[in-house]
């Protein structure tokens, strides 16, 4: 685990979608306890920097978003575009993945300097 501020970084997941990126992190609080955030990263247009949103997902909650996330996708895969072809992308490789050069690798970038951010949103919670 990483050391983040009084808080560990206990399990991270990364979804590349075209020029954004989602990453999905479970974080340990100073009491012991467990929170998600996921956050949305884009490239801004004139490639300096990212716009980022951030969405702080607590324990009590986990079961109602899961449900309600279910649904919502459920409902446009059967009832509004029951014919497309939600696997198409799963088999093209994703531009994202190509490598470049003299870059940081992007979740460094998309990740840096938002930890102040998520400690001043979580501090109220955890006390």
């Amino acid at each position: 685990m990483d050391e983040l501020n009084g808080r560990d970084e206990v399990f991270s997941e990364k979804i590349r979608a075209g020029k954004r990126t989602y990453f999905f992190d479970v974080r340990a609080t100073r009491a012991n306890d467990y929170y998600i955030t996921i956050t949305e990263s884009k490239r801004k247009f004139n490639r300096n920097g990212y716009d980022k949103h951030k969405i702080f997902l607590y324990k009590e909650d986990f079961n109602k978003f899961q449900a309600s996330l279910l649904k919502t996708i459920d409902h446009v895969k059967t009832e509004l575009m029951p014919d497309y072809d939600y696997e198409e992308f799963d088999r093209k490789p994703d531009f994202e993945d190509q490598p470049r050069t003299n870059q940081k690798p992007q979740y460094e970038m998309a990740h840096a300097n938002d930890q102040k951010e998520e400690d001043e949103l979580s501090t109220a919670w955890e006390d």
